[in-house]
């Protein structure tokens, strides 16, 4: 068994007026929001995700359908949280988790701190062993444009010999 894996995810989400904007667990004010069957937190899917592929189990949608009428508006924190239980019955601790949210507006980096605590809490780990950073579409592509949203997560994993 290996002691270190390491797994890697992107999620991209649309933007459209009306809906609410929730990254990292956070409710962020802003006239756009994600289209989506649970919240649409980008943020904590992509790194749902690359815990979900640093076990090799598969992807976000072998957990938590989209036609599962159960994860209708769920909380991706919740989500993270069982994934979280996962990897501990498999034996394993976050190393580390470093990850990027791109978008065009609103400014990210007011709530960075408290997302990271927010993830922490969900994941019952040390919240600084967990980095987001943020950048903006600078006016290209669909992000750029503020139709969208992406969030990519790389997570370090290490099995704990307890």
């Amino acid at each position: 068994m290996s002691k270190l894996r390491i797994g890697q995810s992107t999620d991209i989400h649309q933007l459209v007026e009306g809906l609410p904007l929730i990254l990292g667990g956070i409710n962020i004010e802003s006239t756009k929001g994600c289209v989506a069957h649970s919240d649409g937190d980008a943020l904590v899917h992509a790194i749902t995700e690359s815990i979900i592929g640093a076990l090799a189990l598969g992807d976000l949608g072998d957990f938590f359908s989209d036609s599962d009428i159960k994860n209708k508006n769920r909380s991706s924190l919740e989500m993270l949280e069982e994934i979280g239980l996962v990897m501990r019955k498999e034996g394993y601790r976050v190393v580390n988790i470093d990850s990027l949210i791109v978008i065009e507006e609103p400014k990210i980096s007011p709530f960075k701190e408290s997302m990271r605590k927010k993830i922490a809490k969900s994941l019952q780990i040390d919240y600084n062993i967990i980095n987001i950073k943020a950048t903006r579409g600078e006016k290209v592509g669909f992000i750029g444009r503020g139709e969208g949203v992406m969030a990519q997560a790389i997570t370090l994993l290490e099995y704990d010999e307890k």
